[in-house]
């Protein structure tokens, strides 16, 4: 059972930032994001965010600092704009996520921990 949690709670993950990643996008740039898109930055992002994680997270403020920069770098690498542009992505993306897993916390389906944006 603990397998197919697990897998559950990385696929509502990844939708979950997916989705945060696709409204940031079509905000800030104006234009039309694919989905496939922000499903692999989601995805790409996160990975970039656990393995800095591992190596730095435990540095206390910079540790953090250096997560969120690398996450935003995976944004502006992705999308075109530079690094204003990725960062107001990200920042919409976490609103979103916020905004997505309160209402999934509040029908009882998810617990607030839940994660998708990194943060969360």
């Amino acid at each position: 059972m603990a397998a197919a949690d697990s897998i559950l709670i990385f696929v509502l993950s990844l939708l979950v930032g997916t989705i945060g990643i696709l409204a940031g996008a079509r905000l800030v740039l104006d234009r039309d994001a694919s989905f496939v898109n922000a499903a692999v930055t989601a995805l790409i992002g996160a990975a970039a965010w656990g393995i800095t994680s591992f190596f730095v997270g435990w540095i206390p403020i910079l540790g953090v600092v250096l997560m969120l920069v690398i996450w935003v770098g995976v944004i502006n690498w992705r999308y075109p704009g530079g690094w204003g542009s990725a960062a107001a992505i990200g920042f919409v993306a976490w609103i979103v996520a916020v905004g997505i897993l309160y209402a999934l916390a509040a029908v009882g389906f998810v617990t607030p921990d839940a994660l998708g944006i990194p943060g969360i």
